[in-house]
């Protein structure tokens, strides 16, 4: 998998935010979380937890923190996909980019549960017409209303790949 590629489309989608000089900050997520850099939920054991929104966070480490997302996220993916008898390394990159991204924003417990999509990943690698009931699943989601904008994209994706 192209992990540059990876890294443009998630910092695409997740965006930072900045102060008036330029500078990232903590703010608050689409849920209200306390968040960072590219996306990262700020959690006890970051040495910005407890730390008003509005705080500066360097450059350095919110690149540190974005290489680690990352990292995770991909060990996430091949472990949910693992759980369903699937080589998550196997897979052509669309869909590792497609998985990646839901997985990013997502997180491994809210998208572990998305058990009839991942079922349905595992009968899409022996049929491509299941990818339209991945998609499906996707659209079937809280997550699909949370983030309409990038959830229709990553399901206009995944249908295509019923295509080859």
């Amino acid at each position: 998998m192209n992990k540059d590629r990876l890294r443009e489309e998630i910092a695409a989608d997740e965006g930072c935010k900045l102060n008036d000089s330029g500078e990232h900050i903590l703010y608050l997520d689409h849920l209200g979380l306390v968040t960072m850099g590219v996306g990262h939920l700020v959690v006890e054991g970051d040495p910005e937890h407890g730390h008003p929104v509005g705080t500066p966070v360097s450059e350095e480490r919110v690149r540190q923190a974005f290489a680690l997302d990352i990292a995770v996220t991909i060990e996430d993916c091949r472990r949910l996909c693992k759980n369903v008898g699937v080589d998550f390394d196997a897979l052509d990159e669309e869909p590792q980019l497609i998985f990646c991204n839901m997985a990013f924003n997502l997180g491994y417990p809210r998208y572990s549960k998305f058990s009839r999509f991942w079922s349905n990943v595992a009968k899409a690698v022996d049929d491509p017409s299941y990818w339209n009931l991945v998609a499906d699943e996707a659209v079937d989601s809280r997550w699909h209303d949370q983030v309409p904008n990038r959830a229709k994209r990553l399901v206009k994706r995944l249908r295509a790949l019923s295509y080859g």
